[in-house]
């Protein structure tokens, strides 16, 4: 990679906004143009949303940022060490949610999915979830 960061932030929804921010601002080096940087932007939000809201279910814990590119491909990873996904493939249909109570869309997945050009999810009861997405930039 030619560069790359982690940040570490108390499972907290205040967060969320800090976990766009720095994401947007460490990829502005690359000058992304307005809609690529929404897109990243809007991805992290889902994903760290889904540590904070599905991974720890409203307890303490500790959600990891990973960011990285080389040229024009960024990779961001969203892990948590919550409860984890029992079954990956139907929290990824689109308008699955586990908390309805929460009024919750059960969209997160499928924005991730719409706004990156690859995701992947790795998780296991128990065992926490990592988010890992890609997105290619357009040449200038």
């Amino acid at each position: 990679m030619k560069n790359h960061m982690r940040v570490f932030f108390d499972a907290k929804s205040e967060n969320e906004s800090l976990a766009r921010m720095v994401a947007a601002v460490f990829f502005a080096a690359l000058n992304p143009t307005v809609s690529e940087l929404s897109d990243i932007k809007t991805a992290v939000s889902e994903a760290v949303t889904n540590a904070i809201i599905h991974g720890y279910e409203g307890k303490e814990g500790i959600v990891e940022l990973y960011c990285a590119y080389d040229d024009k491909k960024l990779y961001i990873e969203v892990g948590d060490t919550g409860v984890g996904i029992a079954d990956i493939a139907k929290a990824m249909e689109p308008l699955y949610t586990s908390k309805p109570e929460l009024e919750r869309s059960g969209m997160g997945f499928t924005i991730m999915e719409t706004f990156m050009d690859a995701m992947r999810v790795e998780s296991g009861k128990d065992g926490g979830t990592r988010v890992f997405l890609e997105k290619n930039l357009c040449e200038e």
